[in-house]
């Protein structure tokens, strides 16, 4: 194996026995357990699992939006334990595009501008570059016409194809996507899936958290969570089988009491 193809078969996360606790008062809650998980480079990956299951928490972690209680965790080879706070804003600044359900753009900021912000905190990069950049990832994404529009001049799906335009602008090792139809109706649902699954034939690695079956299974893979753990299809399929049983045995009591 080449050093080119040793560097493409490595993980660019690395997750080992990843568990997350948060103290609420005097209660621990454990959202995650145990998490073993790789994504590697131009891999497009799904996240599904019910509301509550550790999802949302899971892409934080890998986002370095936030820290592992328990367990390993390596990003592009190196390990985020005891990383500052500055390091960590750097990485994510350089390395990871954030794409949320809610289309977070600034109303007073043009499209453009919106799309140039977080090239700003890059060291030693020029307006004119970040200019340039803004608009080739506009173009990518099919909104350079808007450039100079604000955001509420477009509609739910431009504005999350903004998003979108701006995560890519830092040219990121990988694009993290938390429900990133959430927001939208069908159409521009699909609109914004069909884009990100473009972005992936090009090259682009993606981690995408989603509850819809419809969009999950654009991805190269899925990783089924389910009450902070991984788990397998057909446990999965078991659980939500139970889960629907139970629910329509609670529906049937009700009805005749």
């Amino acid at each position: 194996m080449t050093t080119v193809q040793s560097a493409l078969a490595s993980p660019l996360i690395e997750m080992r026995g990843i568990g997350k606790v948060f103290d609420i008062g005097t209660m621990e809650v454990h959202v995650l357990t145990n998490i073993h998980l790789d994504v590697r480079r131009g891999e497009f990956v799904s996240i599904a699992g019910p509301s509550g299951c550790g999802k949302t928490t899971l892409l934080s972690l890998m986002g370095v939006l936030d820290a592992p209680t328990s367990g390993s965790f390596r990003f592009l080879g190196q390990s985020m334990s005891g990383l500052g706070r500055r390091a960590r804003a750097r990485l994510r600044n350089q390395h990871i595009g954030f794409v949320f359900q809610a289309f977070n753009l600034i109303s007073d900021m043009t499209v453009a501008e919106n799309v140039e912000l977080p090239l700003s905190f890059r060291d030693g990069m020029s307006h004119r570059e970040r200019t340039e950049r803004a608009a080739s990832a506009l173009a990518d994404v099919g909104m350079a016409h808007r450039m100079h529009h604000y955001p509420d001049q477009l509609s739910g799906g431009q504005q999350q194809r903004v998003a979108v335009a701006r995560a890519l602008a830092g040219e990121p090792s990988i694009l993290l996507a938390d429900e990133p139809t959430g927001n939208l109706d069908v159409r521009n649902g699909e609109i914004v899936m069909a884009l990100l699954s473009r972005l992936h034939a090009s090259g682009r690695t993606i981690c995408m958290v989603t509850h819809d079956e419809r969009f999950s299974s654009v991805a190269d893979r899925t990783v089924r969570l389910l009450d902070g753990c991984v788990i397998d299809e057909t446990t999965f399929r078991q659980r939500q089988r139970e889960a629907e049983a139970g629910l329509d045995e609670r529906r049937s009591t009700e009805s005749f009491p």
